[in-house]
């Protein structure tokens, strides 16, 4: 996994390198060879505990077992051992060229488009923070422990924690490395990994009514579908959750299961658009956290960047605003609507919001302040939740909305 995010995030330094060691166009090489030098390339230049001749051998071993031509073998094998030797000279380079062309590892699409928004400074402080390797957070199952209690949990086992910096349930892992799962108290539902951003968009379908009904239009994993269920124990809360994908749905009812004993989510296999409002008790709100382009969160999920192209948005668009049309036949006046993605992107964020209240003018927007934490108020625009990315939190989007 390192290897493989690495990459993406440092991919066009490492093409930039490669280009000077290389006298074969990169357009022209073998498309299994270019990526066995990405990765030769990023354990010589990024990582510091892998000896340069196991880098160098390893990328020839896997030439060989790819079966490609003695050639090959050879060109991979000559271009890293160069790198060897001209570590020092080629980061001297990279560095002097930067000065002219900075290297973001974003495609140039992208850079512009957020250049257009935010600014030159800000777009490049977004791609810096993408570009570092993120934090693991926990939202800690308060139903369960207190967050001291948990951390305390982890010191004795000798990992370091800290709380969050904006969410009040929120833990911070900085050093640990390893799975998940082997974390003290997991299998004992004591926290779900879940960024303080998505922690915090949960709040805004508060003030949660006693035996209130919710509804989490698209519930993926169960994240935000847990979060509420947290609430659920201190309310009574009716909690129902929507999922199309058969293998989210298996770990949305895995993580419900985990994190919970003798209390639990409806959940309905299937697309929130399937779903009759007339077979619903009375709703009091519903987070619709659409599909979207993922932008907010490509430092978590480098790929991303390079997956996504300018004809995404108006299809994501599309299917939010269904989403948010839909919602409307199962709130009643003073229902709660929450839109969340975590993309950055206006086209997907305020102007959707904006469409949605020119066409339902019994919808009014509510100022997301009220309902967070001080120390998150830094992320409020206009009324919205809008956090861009940092090495502190993920870039999120989040309106909040009242049937008048």
């Amino acid at each position: 996994m390192q290897l493989v995010y690495g990459v993406l995030r440092n991919r066009q330094t490492l093409n930039r390198i490669l280009a000077m060691l290389s006298r074969t166009p990169l357009d022209k090489l073998d498309p299994f060879v270019h990526q066995t030098l990405a990765v030769g390339l990023y354990q010589l230049f990024f990582l510091t505990r892998i000896p340069p001749s196991a880098a160098v051998n390893e990328a020839v071993v896997a030439c060989k077992q790819a079966r490609l031509p003695q050639r090959l073998h050879g060109f991979v094998n000559g271009v890293l051992r160069q790198a060897v030797r001209q570590k020092e000279s080629l980061l001297t380079k990279v560095e002097a060229d930067a000065e002219n062309s900075p290297l973001l590892n974003h495609p140039g699409w992208m850079v512009a488009k957020w250049q257009k928004e935010f600014g030159l400074k800000e777009t490049e402080r977004i791609c810096r923070a993408n570009n570092s390797e993120p934090l693991l957070i926990l939202r800690v199952n308060s139903s369960r422990i207190t967050r001291k209690e948990l951390c305390l949990l982890f010191q004795q086992a000798g990992i370091a924690c800290q709380t969050g910096h904006y969410s009040e349930e929120a833990l911070v892992l900085p050093e640990f490395r390893g799975p998940v799962t082997s974390l003290p108290g997991y299998s004992d539902g004591f926290f779900q990994i879940q960024d303080e951003a998505a922690q915090l968009a949960t709040r805004l379908l508060g003030p949660f009514r006693q035996d209130g009904c919710y509804l989490d239009a698209c519930a993926g994993l169960g994240g935000k579908t847990s979060h509420l269920l947290q609430f659920g124990t201190r309310f009574n809360l009716q909690i129902h959750a929507f999922e199309p994908d058969q293998y989210r749905l298996r770990k949305l009812r895995e993580n419900i299961a985990r994190l919970f004993t003798g209390y639990g989510a409806v959940i309905h296999a299937g697309r929130f658009q399937q779903f009759d409002a007339e077979n619903f008790p009375t709703v009091d709100g519903i987070l619709v956290d659409a599909p979207c382009s993922g932008t907010g969160v490509t430092g978590r999920h480098p790929d991303i960047r390079w997956n996504r192209i300018p004809e995404d948005f108006p299809r994501y668009r599309k299917q939010q605003m269904d989403l948010l049309n839909h919602s409307t036949a199962f709130l009643p006046p003073r229902g709660i609507l929450v839109y969340a993605t975590c993309s950055i992107e206006p086209e997907e964020n305020r102007l959707v919001v904006s469409d949605f209240l020119a066409t339902h003018r019994d919808f009014a927007l509510t100022d997301c302040a009220t309902l967070l934490p001080e120390q998150a108020h830094c992320f409020i625009e206009n009324g919205f939740f809008a956090p861009r990315p940092s090495t502190k939190i993920d870039g999120f989007f989040a309106a909040r909305m009242r049937r008048t």
